[in-house]
Formats: C-alpha cells, sequence, structure tokens
C-alpha cells in the first residue's frame, strides 16, 4: 500500500537522488530543495507530498535502484510551491491565465520512481496536493510539463486530470543548463526540450 505523506526534511536526500535519476544531474540539490520545500507552505498547510511503500512491495530486483528512507521507500514526490511563493517569470503567460496570478501554486514537479510508475502513484500525489494548494487559497496550478518524457507521459497524465495547455516554451530548461550545470537526460549538450506551459484549475 503507498503511503503518501507532506514533504520533510528526512526525505530531501532521498527525493534528491531520484529527482536527478529520473530528471538529469543536478535537477536538484540540498539548497534548491530546501528553497522549494520552504515555499511549499502557506497557512501551516503544506502542498508537497511523498509516496512511500514497505519492502514487500518493491519487486526484489528493482530494490537497489529505489531510494530507502527508514524500513520505507521513496518511491515518488510532488513539489508543489503555494501561490505567491514562486517566481513569475517569462516562461508565465500570465495574461493567459483564467486566474489571478496570486491565486494560483506552481506544480514544480512530479516524479515516480520506474519500478511504480503506471499504478496511479503520479495522480494521487497531484491530487494530494491540489487539496493542499485549495485550503492555503489557489484557485489554479501552473506546471510546465516536460515534453520529452518517456512517451510524453508527463503531457498526458496532466491532460487527464484536466490541465489545459496555455503556450510552448522551446528552450525552457537550457538557462539551467549554463547557470547550474544541470545536465538533461535527453539532450548531448544544452537542454533543447519544450515546455508545455499547463492550467489545472481547481474544482
Amino acid at each position: 500500500m503507498v503511503e503518501y505523506l507532506p514533504l520533510s526534511e528526512q526525505f530531501y536526500s532521498a527525493i534528491i537522488a531520484l529527482g536527478n535519476r529520473v530528471h538529469g544531474d543536478n535537477y536538484l540539490d540540498p539548497d534548491s530543495l530546501t528553497a522549494i520545500g520552504n515555499a511549499s507552505w502557506h497557512k501551516n498547510i503544506n502542498a508537497s507530498y511523498v509516496a512511500l511503500v514497505g519492502h514487500d512491495e518493491i519487486p526484489s530486483n528493482e530494490r537497489y535502484t529505489a531510494q530507502q528512507v527508514g524500513d520505507r521507500y521513496l518511491v515518488g514526490f510532488r513539489l508543489t510551491l503555494a501561490a505567491q511563493n514562486w517566481t513569475i517569470d517569462k516562461w508565465c503567460s500570465t495574461d493567459m491565465w483564467p486566474h489571478p496570478s496570486e491565486r494560483v501554486c506552481y506544480f514544480k514537479c512530479n516524479t515516480v520512481d520506474e519500478v511504480m510508475r503506471g499504478q496511479g502513484v503520479g495522480s494521487a500525489l497531484l491530487q494530494h496536493s491540489i487539496q493542499s494548494a485549495k485550503q492555503q487559497g489557489a484557485l489554479g496550478g501552473l506546471a510546465h510539463i516536460w515534453l520529452a518524457s518517456p512517451g510524453n507521459s508527463a503531457y498526458r497524465y496532466f491532460s487527464a486530470n484536466g490541465a489545459k495547455l496555455i503556450a510552448e516554451h522551446p528552450n525552457k530548461w537550457q538557462h539551467l543548463c549554463i547557470e547550474d550545470n544541470y545536465q538533461c537526460p535527453v539532450c548531448t549538450d544544452l537542454c533543447e526540450c519544450t515546455a508545455a506551459e499547463m492550467m489545472l484549475t481547481f474544482k
């Protein structure tokens, strides 16, 4: 059985390891994750979550890849920044948003270990974050979806959960390669991946 818990520091090391393995080296580090963790809070509510399973729920031949935390394995995480706790930049088409920017949270990333994909973990993490974001006062959530994800799964799952495409942004993460030595898992040099700016309106 998958257990979903709010983000806390005890999971940081496992989150960084899983995030960098899935999204590329230097995608997360202790400083950036600490900042995200702090920005997840509003009204004493945390909008970021982790997914954990027990030892027996990881196939024995896959346990070496899963990130262990105590007697459990971290198999996914959703990092969500509370409304007004994130920076609106040139990749944000605010004039096309259906909600005022101060009522929009930011879905930073949703990551699921390959051993647990296809079992609803990503959608469950999203729903937990949505409920917390709504309690924080958000009307919707914005995400920049990685269109180069395997099988374009990120776009498909976010669309299936009701998100609408706002715009596409080529080279969205290229500046991270230059500034933070980010290494895209699909591009051989500077990242040229396109991000889909998508808005999910909360019901």
